[in-house]
Parts: C-alpha cells; sequence; structure tokens
C-alpha cells in the first residue's frame, strides 16, 4: 500500500470542515450516498426503512449533535458548504455505524440481517508491561474492503485548541486518534438493540480529542446522549486508561490496572449483553476468536511498539483479508504512545506495508 494520505487542517472548525470538504469532495460524495442508501436496507439495518424516513431521523439526530458539540456541526456545516451536501446526509454518512442501530430501533424489525457492520480489535497495554515503561493503545480499522480507498489521516491545527492526530475516513470528523494534551481514543463497533435519536460516535471521538485530562475525556462519552452502542478505549499520557462498553443507554466503564485490556465486536460484560443484537455467526467468532488471539499475543513480556504492529499483522485471526460473504478487510491500523506522542499508522492491512511514524 502506498503512504497514508496526511489531510492538514488549520483554522476555525468551520475552516476544517470547508478545507476537508474541498479536498474529497467527490470522496466524500460517492460514500456519503453510499451510507444514505445503506441505511434503507435491511440487511445492514435489521429493519425497513424509506429514505425519506432515514433522512428525517438524520436530522433529529443532528438536533442532538448540535446540543453536544455545536462547534463540530459547524464544521460539517463547512463540509456541506463545501461539497453541496446536507448536515443530515453528513450526520448519517459520519455516524454510519452508530445510525443503523437508530434505525434499527425506529423501523420494521428484520432478525434475519446479514451485513455486520465492522470487525475492529483494539487492545491497551499497562506501563508495567512495556519495556519503556510508558502505555500504549492500539486498533486495527476493519470494515468492507470497499472502505479502504477512504483511509486518510488528519493532522489537526486547530486556532483555538489542542493539536492533534485522528486515523479517518473521507468526510468523517475522526475516527481514532491522539491530541497534544496526551490523550489517546480509539473504537469498536457493537451491534446495540437499544439505538435512539442521539449522539454518533465520530462527534464523540472529537470532543475527546478536544480535551485535556483523562476524566474529561471520559465525561465525553459518559454525559453523552449515544446514537448506538460502540466501545471506547481511552488512554493518557500517565499511563491511565479506561475501556467504555457503550450501548446507547447503558454503559460498562472499565480502568486500566496491571493487565491488558482488549476488546473485539461483541459486548464482554454481562449488564450489556441482554440489549445486544444477535450478530451472524461468521461474524460473532471472529470477534471471539480475535479477542483470544490477541489476550494470548499480549502476555507476551515486556511488550514493544514493534510487538504490537505484529499483533496487527497476524494473518490467522486479527489482520483480516476480504472473503465472502462478508467482505470484511483490515482497511489499516494505529498504534499510539500518549506518553512520547508517538502515533504509528498504516493504511491497509498491515501485512502488506509499513508503520508510518507521526509525532505530537
Amino acid at each position: 500500500m502506498p503512504k497514508l494520505n496526511v489531510l492538514k487542517l488549520t483554522g476555525t472548525p468551520y475552516d476544517f470542515g470547508y478545507q476537508h470538504g474541498l479536498a474529497y469532495r467527490d470522496a466524500i460524495h460517492h460514500f456519503t450516498e453510499e451510507r444514505v442508501h445503506l441505511s434503507s436496507d435491511p440487511n445492514w439495518t435489521g429493519a425497513t426503512l424509506s429514505r425519506a424516513e432515514v433522512l428525517a431521523l438524520g436530522e433529529a439526530c443532528l438536533d442532538e449533535h448540535r446540543h453536544y458539540a455545536p462547534e463540530l456541526v459547524d464544521e460539517l456545516q463547512g463540509m456541506a458548504d463545501a461539497t453541496g451536501l446536507g448536515l443530515a446526509e453528513l450526520v448519517i454518512m459520519n455516524g454510519f455505524t452508530d445510525f443503523v442501530d437508530v434505525v434499527y430501533s425506529a423501523g420494521q424489525k428484520n432478525p434475519t440481517i446479514t451485513h455486520p457492520i465492522d470487525d475492529c480489535t483494539a487492545f491497551l497495554v499497562p506501563a508495567s508491561a512495556t519495556a519503556e515503561g510508558y502505555g500504549f493503545f492500539g486498533q486495527t480499522w476493519d470494515m468492507h474492503a470497499t472502505a479502504t480507498p477512504y483511509v486518510i489521516l488528519i493532522e489537526g491545527q486547530p486556532a483555538h485548541g489542542i493539536p492533534f492526530l485522528s486515523f479517518s475516513t473521507t468526510g468523517c470528523v475522526g475516527m481514532i486518534g491522539m491530541n497534544k494534551a496526551g490523550i489517546a481514543v480509539g473504537i469498536n463497533n457493537i451491534m446495540g438493540g437499544d439505538g435512539q435519536v442521539g449522539v454518533t460516535w465520530p462527534f464523540v471521538v472529537r470532543k475527546i480529542l478536544a480535551q485535556e485530562t483523562l476524566e474529561a475525556a471520559l465525561a465525553c462519552i459518559t454525559e453523552a446522549k449515544l446514537a448506538g452502542a460502540h466501545n471506547y478505549v481511552l488512554l493518557d499520557k500517565h499511563g491511565r486508561g479506561y475501556n467504555v462498553e457503550a450501548m446507547a443507554t447503558r454503559q460498562h466503564v472499565e480502568a486500566l490496572d496491571g493487565q491488558s485490556i482488549v476488546h473485539t465486536n461483541h459486548c464482554v460484560y454481562d449488564s450489556n449483553r441482554p440489549i445486544e443484537r444477535e450478530r451472524p455467526l461468521e461474524s460473532l467468532q471472529s470477534s471471539q476468536n480475535r479477542f483470544n488471539k490477541a489476550h494470548e499475543l499480549l502476555t507476551q513480556r515486556p511488550i514493544t511498539e514493534q510487538h504490537l504492529m505484529d499483533l496487527t499483522r497476524e494473518e490467522t485471526t486479527i489482520c483480516l483479508s476480504p472473503k465472502p460473504p462478508l467482505h470484511v478487510e483490515t482497511c489499516g491500523a494505529a498504534i499510539m504512545r500518549p506518553a512520547t506522542g508517538d502515533f504509528w499508522a498504516i493504511w491497509g492491512k498491515p501485512t502488506e506495508g509499513e508503520y508510518e511514524r507521526f509525532v505530537l
């Protein structure tokens, strides 16, 4: 794979969105239309809604985004002005993997869902387990193989705020990232049955990247009215971290201690399982296998960034190649060490390229 496309954004939130929209107008149009269309497909959402009903739900969620992070809606407005797309469409495109939970709860249920949304593997490594005494966060980003061409790295330099790096896709305000204050955040998708009109996960990620402390970052999740289910992983420069398995209406928070934490795409906490939607068997088995394999690989001591890069390249279980019927692929991966500001990222399957190092 070629090197990551780096999108440098500067100025106000509106400036960020306008620059992003100008740089990737055609790609954003294509990605947005695809995801709005899939939001009406019961194979993806588990429910049946018309396009008009889907867009109405997007408008309702937009109001929640305005309340939660008005500055990020300003950014979305800049992108809308640069691309000619509507704000509701952009909300759906950004938060598709949460928005499908909203559609599921609003529509006529279809229990025969065949298309899970993504299959990421994330991990938190405590400082005590590492060679240099600094904690790590890392994850693969796995999605339908058609998403790979849209992967980018955003280098954000806000006029008023904290500089950050975010592994993302064209048109998405941010997916996985770290800021100069030493706060890192990543995600795994979960299929929730309690979706509601609310805030989608990329806006939560970007709000976290505007925070200076781990406590403030955690509050961005626990105090939000979430639209759908995602697992959030947090780590700060002091080695403190949290795994937050957040359904739309309930959450479980686990603090990082002396043991590594792994999360894939099924609920691991008993309190959340009753409202988790059923995954197709092949997808569930993949999630369970990746969870177990990552735990096995993280027993090595001491752990370095190379160990974690090798983990993401483990081909029997973790680093995925597209196969029918799901066609899920590891579209990229990122590893972060907030204590030193190191951010390693790769576009495409980690087995087919080399990580690039960025420093905040």
